[in-house]
């Protein structure tokens, strides 16, 4: 079992469905021109109430009015196979859009990593159900026979002593052979792919295009058609159209997650982060509303994504109702997770400070949280300052000990008893922004047993001294 194969049978409704909050709807998609709406395709619910494909538009209405119509768009539909090919790009280097309604992955080298077929199964249903697309998954030695054999099974491994038994009994309709090919072996009386099997070649060769004999012997591995693999892209652009105006951003949460449930899936296909994403909130009449969420570190949790969203949103005063939503990426870093210990003492549910940042910088504001840096100066007063909040520094140079806590601005330190304990440390600097200082700094402890940095005047070594911080 080399190769996987992936069948959509539902792709262009599921790509409506998974934009809806209730999935349950008796949803269609509707097409063709204005005098005569057809569906296009319908929802189980749909179905249910007694509606089906090819029925025009103004009989299902007759026949209910819980109908919600969804115009059919075949660039919406391509869209979401890109973002499913991009996804797949996670589990195998080697992905083809090239069979209609499928996606065709190489799994073979990718056992290493995830294991033997059922896992891998295992891994794609779970992701594709969590995803929102319904589907079958079949395994087989080459990519044509995956194809083939999805039309029959929902769930299937072939190994190569049983791919001929599994392609025997496939009708010749649902072999892939065109369809005039399918029409003379039917006539013949060739109803399956075991009875075409059987013909001579030369016989094939005769009667049919030479196509129809590289089908079947590509069918059987006994030569395989080049395939174009799919390159996932360098950005992520996905976008969610309303059937009307949404005024309130509690109602855009939904078509919010399912945009950063999209970018995270993208973004773990390239083994990567995002450290910048833009929100467009479209409108009729007027530009569009443009929200840009910077984040200090590479993301891709779901979750995180989510929630930095959402509390931006929440503090966003739109000027109109909005027709659209569209999420952009462009800035795609490599991420590195965050590194544990083995045996961290911190609960499971304990947050990383990078998330923790992350959620307070989205609920409290980009200038609520700040960082401390160390700043090319040997003076006290002007050695640290403000950073950005990531906390990354220059390394620092080899500095004799110094107090965590710096007072603003030096005072008398009048203590009879003071003790030395090390120094005198001389710090001469500032003379090029009028700000020189000439000091001598002392470690001491005072008569309460409290440890200070306290600095003189050159070669003053007894006082007066300046007190200018404790050590902790």
């Amino acid at each position: 079992m080399q190769w996987a194969c992936l069948l959509l049978p539902q792709l262009a409704l599921d790509t409506a469905l998974r934009q809806q909050p209730d999935p349950s709807l008796a949803l269609v998609l509707v097409s063709g021109p204005a005098q005569r709406r057809m569906l296009h395709a319908v929802s189980p619910r749909a179905r249910q109430l007694g509606l089906r494909r090819g029925m025009l538009l103004s009989a299902a209405q007759v026949l209910t009015g819980e109908l919600v119509c969804v115009e059919y768009d075949p660039r919406a539909e391509q869209a979401t196979r890109q973002l499913l090919a991009s996804w797949l790009y996670g589990i195998s280097s080697q992905v083809s859009l090239d069979f209609p309604h499928a996606l065709a992955l190489e799994v073979g080298a990718s056992r290493a990593l995830f294991g033997d077929w059922p896992a891998i199964e295992q891994r794609l249903h779970e992701g594709l159900q969590e995803l929102g697309f319904r589907h079958r998954l079949v395994a087989a030695p080459n990519p044509y026979a995956a194809c083939v054999l999805t039309h029959l099974h929902p769930r299937l491994g072939v190994d190569d002593s049983h791919l001929l038994a599994a392609l025997d009994p496939v009708p010749i309709e649902r072999s892939g052979l065109p369809a005039d090919a399918v029409t003379v072996l039917t006539r013949s009386g060739l109803r399956t792919l075991g009875a075409a099997f059987a013909v001579p070649r030369d016989s094939l060769a005769r009667r049919f295009a030479p196509q129809v004999l590289v089908h079947l012997d590509a069918l059987r591995g006994l030569q395989s058609p080049l395939l174009r693999y799919f390159q996932p892209p360098d950005r992520f652009d996905a976008r969610i159209e309303f059937e009307y105006e949404i005024d309130s951003t509690q109602a855009l949460l939904f078509p919010l997650r399912r945009l950063t449930a999209d970018l995270a899936a993208f973004l773990c296909s390239r083994d990567g982060g995002v450290q910048q994403f833009d929100l467009w909130f479209e409108h009729d009449g007027q530009p569009d509303t443009r929200l840009s969420i910077g984040l200090l570190a590479p993301e891709r949790d779901p979750a995180m994504l989510f929630e930095l969203a959402r509390n931006r949103v929440d503090h966003l005063a739109l000027p109109a109702g909005s027709r659209g939503l569209r999420l952009q990426a462009e800035r795609l870093p490599p991420f590195v997770p965050a590194a544990r210990d083995l045996f961290d003492p911190r609960p499971q549910q304990a947050m990383p400070w990078e998330q923790v940042r992350e959620r307070l910088r989205a609920r409290l504001g980009d200038d609520a949280v700040q960082g401390l840096g160390l700043r090319a100066d040997h003076r006290p007063e002007r050695a640290s300052g403000d950073a950005d909040a990531t906390g990354k520094a220059s390394p620092p140079v080899a500095l004799p000990l110094r107090p965590g806590w710096l007072l603003p601005q030096p005072q008398p330190l009048h203590d009879p008893h003071l003790r030395v304990l090390s120094g005198p440390e001389r710090i001469e600097s500032g003379w090029w922004d009028a700000g020189d200082v000439r000091r001598d700094y002392y470690v001491v402890e005072t008569a309460q047993g409290q440890r200070g940095w306290a600095y003189t005047a050159p070669d003053a070594s007894a006082g007066p001294f300046m007190l200018h911080g404790w050590f902790a």
